[in-house]
């Protein structure tokens, strides 16, 4: 809120009979004060996302609604950290907010140096999860007694495409913030058993998968099984799917040649790609293909 409003604010508390508090941030340290139902926090731009948060947590703190101004000069003379400060603190009003409001500190201000002594960093060049993605590899590497090559890429994941809608849709799961927790969680599953798993506390506290979410579950299922065959990418369209191998994939090559002669409709092209040519208009019955043929690779390459 600009200053200049400050005046008109002001006459609100007189006829409203706000109970306020005149203090410093000392009562940012948790004094409880029951009876005042609003703060007024000057140059609130000043403040980092934790203080915001603690100061606003001081009032309201009875029966009594509260209100909490956050008191700026000019919207437009403000930093881009201030402004995106103000904006988070806004944003999360719910009960229980305040671990994404840290999170949104972390992205704003950046971490540190995880095994180092800066309090300060440039994780935000990267981000989050990317550094810590790139710092587990290190760690890895030098438990296995190598040099981390840091210019090395990470590790691929497998690209899997239906052609049809992967997703939890807003009807179905209202929470944007839930949303993004079980993408992130199917992101980085590895086994079965854990898709399993998230599925059951899916449909447990949302009901029975609608169409779009099958296919995002389908789609997890799919990533967790081509990745030990060395699976680049799948692509999946109603009238045919393209198997795509990374050099030198971990099959045996007789394997592929035995599945192209039992199966008409399934193709080499190339060196690294198998084409399966079959009409399947359904997301599901695509998936459910592509598993059989990586079944098949496996079966075929089994010990007589």
């Amino acid at each position: 809120m600009p200053e200049r409003e400050l005046e008109r604010v002001m006459r609100d508390f007189v006829a409203q009979r706000h109970n306020l508090l005149l203090c410093s941030t000392i009562i940012e340290t948790g004094i409880d004060v029951p009876t005042a139902n609003t703060i007024v926090i000057a140059r609130a731009d000043k403040f980092g996302l934790a203080q915001l948060h603690q100061l606003r947590g001081r009032v309201g703190r009875s029966h009594h609604q509260a209100y909490a101004y956050l008191m700026v000069p000019e919207i437009e003379s403000l930093t881009k950290q201030a402004a995106q400060r103000l904006d988070a603190i806004q944003q999360m009003e719910e009960l229980g907010s305040g671990f994404y409001l840290a999170m949104h500190d972390l992205e704003i201000r950046g971490a540190g140096e995880v095994l180092g002594e800066n309090q300060s960093g440039n994780m935000m060049e990267i981000g989050f999860q990317l550094y810590n993605e790139m710092l587990a590899e290190a760690v890895r590497s030098l438990k296995a007694g190598k040099e981390p090559d840091l210019l090395a890429p990470m590790q691929a994941v497998t690209e899997i495409n239906l052609h049809a809608p992967a997703l939890l849709p807003n009807d179905y799961c209202g929470d944007v913030h839930l949303r993004l927790s079980f993408y992130k969680k199917l992101a980085t599953a590895k086994t079965n058993d854990q898709i399993d798993a998230l599925l059951e506390e899916i449909v447990d506290r949302f009901g029975k998968l609608p169409a779009q979410a099958q296919t995002l579950i389908d789609v997890h299922r799919l990533r967790v099984l081509s990745a030990p065959y060395g699976v680049q990418k799948v692509d999946a369209a109603p009238g045919v799917i393209n198997i795509a191998f990374r050099p030198n994939p971990p099959i045996d090559p007789m394997a592929i040649i035995q599945m192209i002669q039992k199966n008409k409709h399934i193709k080499l092209a190339g060196n690294d790609k198998l084409r399966v040519e079959k009409a399947l208009p359904e997301a599901a019955a695509r998936a459910q293909m592509v598993r059989d043929v990586l079944r098949g690779l496996r079966l075929a390459a089994a010990p007589a």
